[in-house]
C-alpha cells in the first residue's frame, strides 16, 4: 500500500510557486492512474515519490516505509523502478549494452548474473530481437519499452512511468498498454498522463490532479454512470459554436463533415434544438473536472462525477 498524506511542495522564488497543495492518497496493487493537463503537478509528485525531490511537507509510506527516513529511503529505492517522462539513452549503445549499463548503475546483478538478467528483461519487453541494435535505431515505442525493462530490474514493490504513451503510434500505444497490464500483477504501476485513453484502458482506478490539488478520484465506470442523462450531442454551423459555449457547458468540439460536432454538459433544463442525449465518457467527465472551480454549477457536477471532491 502506498499512502500520500497531505502533501506539498513549493518552490522558492518571487513569488514562491505551490506545485503541490495537500495531496492526499492511498493506492493497492494493479495500475492506478493520475491523470491531469500538463503543469498539473503530476511529474513534480512522481519526482517525490521516486526519492528525487524532498517535499515541503506532508508524508510518504510505501508498505510502512516511511520516505523521510534516511533507512527506510534506501530500502524505498530497492523497492522502486521509475521511468521519468525524458530518459537519456546513448544512441550508439545497443539495447544490451545500454541496459546492462543502467543495471550497473542501480547496482543490480540478478541470480543468474547480470547478463542473464539483460537477456530475461529484454525478453520481458518483446525487444530479444532487437538486442544487438543500437539505440539510436529504436523507435519511440522500443525506448519506451527499453525504460520499462530498467525499471523492473530488481522486482520492484512500485513502478513509476510518467508519460510513457506521449509521442506513440496507435500500434505502440497498444503494445505498451498489454505490457503494462502483464508487469501490474503483483505490484504496484503509478501511471502519469495527461491522455484520459491511457487512464479509460488501463486504470480501474484513478485520481484527478489540477493546479497541484487533487480534484477527484474515482473509477472510470462511476465517472461514466454518473454523467448518464446530462451529455447530449448535435451538429452546429461554426457561427452557432460561440453562442453554444457561452450558454451551455461545451465538454468537446469536433470537427465533423464541415461542421462542429459538439457534446454538452447539461445539469439540469433542456438541451438546444437538435441535441440528443448520447453514452457519457471518460473525456466528458475529465473536461468537466478541468473547468474553473469558481463556477458553482461545474463544481456540482464533479461531485455527481467523482463520487466526492477530496
Amino acid at each position: 500500500m502506498l499512502k500520500i498524506e497531505q502533501l506539498t511542495k513549493i518552490y522558492p522564488g518571487e513569488p514562491p510557486v505551490k506545485a503541490l497543495s495537500d495531496i492526499t492518497l492511498e493506492m493497492g496493487e494493479g495500475l492506478f492512474g493520475l491523470l491531469g493537463p500538463n503543469g498539473a503537478g503530476k511529474s513534480t509528485l512522481m519526482k517525490i515519490l521516486a526519492g528525487l525531490l524532498e517535499p515541503t511537507s506532508g508524508k510518504v509510506t510505501l508498505d510502512a516505509l516511511d520516505l523521510a527516513n534516511p533507512k527506510d529511503r534506501i530500502r524505498h529505492y530497492e523497492r522502486l523502478g521509475y521511468l521519468p517522462q525524458d530518459f537519456g539513452f546513448h544512441g550508439h549503445l545497443t539495447g544490451e549494452r545500454m541496459l546492462s549499463f543502467l543495471l550497473e548503475l542501480k547496482g543490480v546483478t540478478g541470480p543468474r548474473g547480470r547478463k542473464a538478467l539483460v537477456s530475461e528483461l529484454l525478453e520481458r519487453v518483446n525487444l530479444a530481437q532487437a538486442a544487438k541494435r543500437k539505440v539510436r535505431e529504436y523507435s519511440g515505442g522500443m525506448r519506451q519499452r527499453l525504460g520499462i525493462a530498467q525499471a523492473l530490474a530488481g522486482d520492484p514493490r512500485l513502478v513509476i512511468v510518467d508519460e510513457p504513451t506521449a509521442g506513440l503510434d496507435p500500434e505502440e500505444r497498444l503494445r505498451f498498454y498489454r505490457l503494462l497490464s502483464e508487469l501490474a500483477v503483483g505490484r504496484l504501476i503509478l501511471l502519469s498522463t495527461h491522455i484520459v485513453e491511457d487512464v479509460a484502458t488501463l486504470c480501474p482506478k484513478f485520481a484527478v490532479i489540477r493546479k497541484g490539488k487533487l480534484v477527484a478520484m474515482t473509477t472510470p465506470k462511476n465517472a461514466r454512470e454518473n454523467l448518464k442523462g446530462h451529455i447530449f450531442e448535435g451538429v452546429v454551423e461554426q457561427p452557432e459554436l460561440e453562442n453554444l459555449r457561452n450558454e451551455y457547458h461545451v465538454t468537446q468540439a469536433m470537427v465533423y463533415e464541415g461542421a462542429n460536432k459538439v457534446r454538452i454538459y447539461l445539469e439540469q433544463g433542456s438541451p438546444p434544438v437538435g441535441f440528443e442525449s448520447v453514452p457519457p465518457t471518460l473525456e466528458d467527465a475529465y473536461f468537466i473536472s478541468m473547468k474553473n472551480e469558481s463556477n458553482g454549477a461545474i463544481a456540482t457536477g464533479l461531485e455527481n462525477v467523482a463520487g466526492g471532491v477530496l
